[in-house]
């Protein structure tokens, strides 16, 4: 829960202040180096060459200056002991408080001039502090900028926080900047990594740039550094007669009188309308300008009134005094004031790859929710289409491509092949099918009774042209059987064939892409985007929990991920999540050692993600072998959990090894290690749209995944009653999630739970015994428009269950139940 509340937050503010944070970082960077930008462009001005002769003192600065501006009041004269430096002098003229700056040569006083570039520092000033908006310090920029130090304070802690990787000591984790990565990907790698690289600089400048917002900030800080509050600034008392003004001559052999001859790098000696003359002292090789003896004395008189000298601040004293040098880095010196610039100078790429993620995150729900939008909008195909783009689908991927299909070629209408009659088909002269087969070799479910009916019956379709676009799971028997089924049906009546029944096999690229090219050639647009689904990102497999200890089965895990990035945390109860698999190592040893290869790392880390041949060569590229096809897993948490969990059960190849998919989650994947994944909607699947529809939920073993997603999802938002049937084998071992499943039954969400244990003492029971058990209440809770959601093992319990409903509802009923979504199965 906590990190997709910290992103929203992040987020937000990062679209609200990351502008402001941006104008800032530039300025900041500016400013930083102000003195060294004036100097380079204003040689002869700033910079003099030295003529050998000795250095002016302030008292005769301040006298040639004088008679050079017979009216200047002479304000602050900056001396340093490199005879190239200009002095600098400030001064104002008569009565106004307007402030000249002029550079004057150091050995003769000679006024050079104000210089180039003041005026832009004073703009990028104005920007950096309140955005040059009107009211100045006292405005409301001043708001705006305290409130963006406050929210890059924020940026930080909380992205340090939402990046955090589980090898918190693996630096690659922190540092390493994998630029290979493209598009959203690499927007997310440059705002996370780089964001790890300036964290320290960025909270330095939060912190230390809160000084000048709040006057509550800087009291804390002073009382906690020095112990006491900051001095509030002085008005003075009943008015009096205004002081004589400071002579820089009495003021400046006082402070040589005080100093004992000392050497410094630089003195600035400011000249107050109360009389007295402040000294800043820089000492030789000092860090920044603060590393300073500091001397007030009475500018009539010659008394010291106070006299610090750096060596006996306290460290408190020390930060309050150099803040504004924390502020800029130079606090560190040269390298500090060189991190702290360019730290300054990434604000704009935070803001620019923050807005590409928003935009790209804004994108993908616009697209995720359009796709749901349009798998669930209702179809009302014309009846007398010329082409038809029928699909049969039970997870939603036939439907997706049918309907892709039907955009990229003029006049093609998508309709569900259930909805296809004999009217329509003697209307038609073309008709595309992309057919889903699921479980073992069978229909989708609401196309059993079409298969039954109208592929059961012979007709002549020698006036239609067709094509068709199977999909399957090569790990089945029959694989695309259905699909076989439809073109031999067509065929079978006289139908001609415009090109080969393509078989496709998960995300098979090749196969889509022979699809696409067979529609061009129909006259299909081409200008369509990618048809293939969103690349899978990299997810972190935080906790694995062994479900069953001392289970007679497989072991089954509570398997948690969690996104890299918290915007991959939007799905819906139903939704699945599809994993890249990986190969059991001990396979790819046998199989290099079969073949004959070298057993090498790089060689292990190319084949471990590739379908590998029956056959062996010695010579063979792992690089031209197809990819693995992914892994579904049904979705048992919310997005409000900012994870996501599955349950998954161990299982073995025939080959004797791991699982593709079961045993990299479950086995091959270290806790804290990176998974390739993906979310995918299956709106087949989705709760319906009305809650106070009651809901029957049917499942077994891992099935619970899915099945728990709904119960959640009704917890949330309340409605109408659920009943849970579910089966496992021993009540001991094997009672998955049973605390939560109590308190969802204690707090009314769960209104009925029936469990059937297969190795129970008391004698064995199966989900379809409960289910037929309980048939009069069944009835009656569909007439008052219950929904079943079927979710489990395709062999034994889905064709059971299926068996028990029909006897129990009849299997019209329940085909037409199937028909209209009311009947749903996420079988596997």
């Amino acid at each position: 829960m906590t990190r997709p509340i910290l992103f929203q937050i992040h987020w937000l503010l990062g679209i609200t202040a990351g502008l402001v944070l941006a104008v800032m970082g530039v300025t900041g960077a500016l400013l930083s180096f102000e003195d060294e930008i004036l100097a380079a462009f204003n040689p002869g001005v700033i910079t003099v060459e030295p003529d050998g002769r000795p250095l002016l003192a302030p008292p005769d600065l301040a006298r040639k200056v004088i008679e050079q501006v017979p009216q200047a009041k002479i304000s602050r004269i900056v001396v340093q002991d490199d005879p190239a430096a200009a002095a600098r002098v400030s001064y104002s003229i008569g009565a106004s408080k307007d402030r000249e700056i002029v550079y004057v040569e150091p050995t003769t006083g000679r006024v050079l001039g104000p210089g180039g570039g003041h005026g832009f520092f004073e703009t990028v000033t104005r920007l950096h502090r309140y955005l040059a908006l009107p009211g100045d310090g006292d405005g409301w920029g001043r708001q705006i900028t305290g409130f963006s130090a406050l929210a890059l304070i924020f940026f930080a802690l909380s992205g340090l926080y939402l990046r955090w990787p589980r090898k918190a000591l693996d630096w690659r984790a922190w540092l390493v900047l994998d630029l290979r990565k493209t598009g959203r990907n690499l927007y997310h790698t440059l705002h996370a990594v780089i964001g790890g690289w300036v964290l320290i600089f960025y909270l330095l400048s939060g912190l230390t740039g809160l000084w000048w917002s709040y006057g509550w900030y800087r009291d804390s800080v002073n009382h906690v550094l020095v112990g006491e509050a900051a001095s509030p600034a002085h008005h003075g008392g009943p008015k009096t007669a205004a002081p004589l003004p400071p002579d820089p001559a009495i003021a400046w052999r006082a402070f040589e009188h005080a100093t004992a001859g000392t050497h410094y790098s630089a003195v600035t000696l400011s000249l107050r309308d109360n009389g007295e003359a402040q000294f800043r002292a820089k000492l030789p090789n000092a860090r920044h300008d603060r590393v300073s003896d500091e001397l007030t004395i009475d500018g009539r008189s010659g008394e010291i009134t106070s006299f610090v000298p750096y060596a006996q601040r306290t460290l408190g004293q020390d930060i309050v005094t150099s803040i504004y040098e924390l502020h800029r880095g130079a606090y560190f010196g040269l390298l500090g004031r060189i991190g702290v610039a360019l730290a300054s100078l990434t604000m704009p790429l935070f803001t620019i790859t923050g807005f590409l993620l928003y935009f790209a995150r804004r994108r993908r729900k616009q697209a995720l929710k359009a796709a749901v939008r349009d798998m669930e909008a209702p179809l009302a195909p014309s009846a007398d289409a010329a082409i038809l783009v029928a699909f049969a689908s039970q997870t939603g991927s036939a439907e997706r491509l049918a309907r892709l299909t039907a955009k990229a070629l003029p006049g093609a209408v998508p309709i569900a092949l259930h909805q296809v009659d004999a009217g329509r088909l003697a209307a038609a002269r073309r008709l595309l099918v992309v057919a889903s087969t699921y479980g073992e070799g069978e229909p989708p479910d609401a196309v059993r009774r079409f298969a039954r009916r109208m592929m059961g019956q012979p007709g002549d379709y020698s006036h239609l042209d067709y094509a068709v676009l199977a999909l399957g799971d090569r790990e089945y028997d029959g694989f695309c059987a259905f699909g076989h089924e439809v073109d031999r049906w067509l065929h079978a009546n006289g139908a001609m064939r415009l090109f080969d029944l393509i078989e496709m096999d998960g995300d098979d690229a090749d196969a889509q892409r022979q699809w696409q090219q067979q529609l061009a050639g129909l006259g299909a647009r081409t200008d369509q985007p990618d048809w293939a689904p969103a690349q899978m990102g990299a997810w972190r497999l935080v906790e694995r929990t062994l479900l069953n200890p001392g289970s007679s089965g497989e072991p089954a895990f509570h398997i948690a991920l969690e996104p890299l990035s918290p915007a991959d945390c939007d799905w819906t109860a139903g939704d699945i999540v599809e994993i890249m698999p990986r190969h059991d190592p001990r396979r790819i040893e046998a199989f290099l050692a079969a073949a004959g290869m070298e057993d090498t790392a790089e060689r292990r880390e190319a084949l471990a993600t590739r379908i590998l041949p029956s056959g062996t060569e010695a010579h063979l590229d792992p690089a031209t072998l197809r990819p693995l096809a992914h892994r579904e897993y049904s979705i048992a948490s919310l997005p409000t959990a900012g994870r996501v969990e599955l349950i998954v059960r161990l299982c073995r190849a025939e080959d004797g090894f791991l699982g593709l998919g079961s045993g990299w989650l479950c086995d091959g994947a270290p806790v804290g290690g990176l998974v390739s994944a993906r979310v995918r909607p299956n709106p087949a699947f989705h709760p319906p749209e009305d809650t106070r529809r009651p809901l029957v939920l049917i499942g077994n073993g891992t099935g619970l995944a899915g099945l728990l997603a709904h119960l959640r999802h009704r917890a949330a938002l309340g409605g109408g009653p659920c009943w849970l049937f579910w089966g496992e084998r021993h009540p001991g071992r094997d009672a998955y999630h049973a605390p939560e499943l109590d308190e969802l039954r204690r707090c009314g969400v769960i209104e009925k739970a029936e469990y059937a244990w297969s190795k129970a003492p008391e004698g064995r029971a199966y989900v379809q015994d409960k289910v037929a058990a309980a048939g009069d209440g069944l009835r009656g809770l569909i007439d008052a428009g219950a929904s079943i959601y079927v979710c489990g093992s395709v062999r034994g319990m889905a064709p059971a269950v299926h068996q028990a409903l029909a006897l129990t509802l009849g299997a019209e009923a329940l085909e037409a139940m199937a028909e209209t979504g009311r009947y749903r199965r996420d079988i596997y």
